[in-house]
């Protein structure tokens, strides 16, 4: 059987609407891109790793980190740019490739050993499109509608919903072939073929869009460093 050929695809565009270069700022004194690098060579499960940008000062942090880069078309490093588009044209141009995994730099606290989690369940259940997500126990509404509870019964624990699964992007995953014919045919391709979704970690679920999401995660990342980083739960002394 012939070995599949995986490619982790870290997209690392310049500009930014929200948050001005925020692959560049830093998190724990550490360029935001680098954790997606880093927990992509941690996965120890793709052939090549390669950064996909608009802008050649992202070829200096691939030398950095010794990986692969590929400056794409300037014109699909616009805020206007489909990531639908961003795929298709990374594709084109690695051929070689079977699967391609999209590992977002914008969830800092994604690990190597989730990343390969989710590879493996890609393959094993043969699909052909996925999506992280992050399942949410929480009441919801959309368009002002009850989605996951009954408005007109009690209020429910909970532990009793259904959970939500907003997407949280840190990882995106498509077989080449069946991505690029449905694009060929309809101009998107996003969830084509068999589409699954992925439930990650509450930190994976964590994703850097602007300044206020960037100085959380640089405030958590410092604790999870520091050594005095723990997993005890303390209470208060009048529990004793």
């Amino acid at each position: 059987m012939k070995k599949l050929k995986i490619y982790a695809m870290i997209p690392a565009r310049l500009g930014s609407t929200r948050l001005k270069m925020k692959n560049l700022a830093l998190i724990d004194g550490k360029p935001m891109i680098s954790y997606a690098i880093n927990a992509a060579k941690d996965a120890k499960c793709f052939d090549k790793i390669i950064l996909n940008s608009e802008d050649n000062i992202f070829k200096k942090i691939s030398t950095r980190f010794n990986v692969d880069f590929y400056l794409r078309p300037n014109d699909l490093g616009s805020s206007n740019a489909k990531s639908d588009s961003v795929v298709e044209n990374f594709m084109n141009y690695y051929s070689d490739a079977d699967i391609v995994a999209w590992v977002n730099p914008i969830s800092p606290f994604q690990s190597g050993e989730e990343i390969s989690n989710i590879v493996e369940y890609f393959i094993k259940n043969r699909l052909d499109s996925l999506i992280t997500v992050e399942e949410k126990q929480v009441h919801c509404n959309y368009m002002n509608k009850a989605i996951n509870y009954d408005i007109n019964g009690l209020f429910e624990q909970t532990q009793d919903l259904e959970p939500i699964q907003p997407f949280v992007y840190s990882v995106m995953m498509w077989r080449k072939d069946v991505f690029l014919k449905e694009f060929a045919t309809k101009g998107h391709s996003l969830f084509c073929g068999n589409f699954g979704t992925y439930p990650v970690s509450k930190l994976s679920g964590i994703i850097i869009k602007d300044s206020d999401d960037l100085k959380i995660a640089d405030s958590i990342m410092r604790v999870l460093n520091s050594e005095e980083s723990n997993d005890i739960i303390e209470y208060d002394n009048i529990v004793n």
